[in-house]
């Protein structure tokens, strides 16, 4: 997540360098270069986390619900929310790029225009997706981090002990 604002961050930069008033590109060529080459880097950094991402939604639920109502950031449901949708749309769209590049005829490799132009499409397809994931996954930490600093609800507040009153002497 850490890789991917930092590619969100230095493509704001590059936007702004390279963009009127409007946000048109000066180049639109270049520019349209660089916005799939934000793309692709975006889907790489964010592949090591794909396979483990739905069990750090469903551990960031898990905690969500047994924080205390004061430990809870209102804004943490919403963006588990956004993080659900956006992973399901990236599996999907990685099922679909499967399909896509299965019927590629079999001269389309990378590095040749069909493969390329397939490939390029899907991270397009994807990228906003990945945003959601560059924008809101801190919550993930976020949620975690309360978790931890929570008390446990498994170990019960030890009671005090009993005063022990000793008969007076006489």
């Amino acid at each position: 997540m850490r890789d991917s604002k930092k590619i969100l961050d230095a493509w704001d930069a590059y936007s702004e360098e390279h963009t009127d008033l409007d946000g048109w590109p000066y180049d639109d060529h270049a520019y349209g270069l660089r916005a799939s080459q934000r793309d692709a880097d975006t889907l790489s950094a964010f592949e090591p986390l794909r396979y483990g991402a739905r069990h750090l939604l469903v551990t960031a639920e898990t905690q969500l619900a047994r924080l205390p109502e004061d430990a809870v950031q209102s804004r943490w449901g919403y963006q588990l929310g956004v993080l659900r949708d956006a992973l399901d749309r990236l599996e999907a769209l990685h099922e679909q790029w499967l399909l896509t590049r299965d019927a590629l005829p079999a001269t389309a490799k990378p590095g040749t225009p069909d493969f390329d132009d397939a490939l390029a499409e899907h991270h397009a397809e994807s990228w906003s997706y990945l945003d959601d994931w560059a924008t809101h996954g801190k919550a993930l930490r976020e949620i975690n981090s309360a978790a931890r600093k929570a008390p446990s609800q498994l170990v019960p507040t030890p009671a005090l002990a009993p005063v022990r009153r000793t008969a007076a002497r006489k």
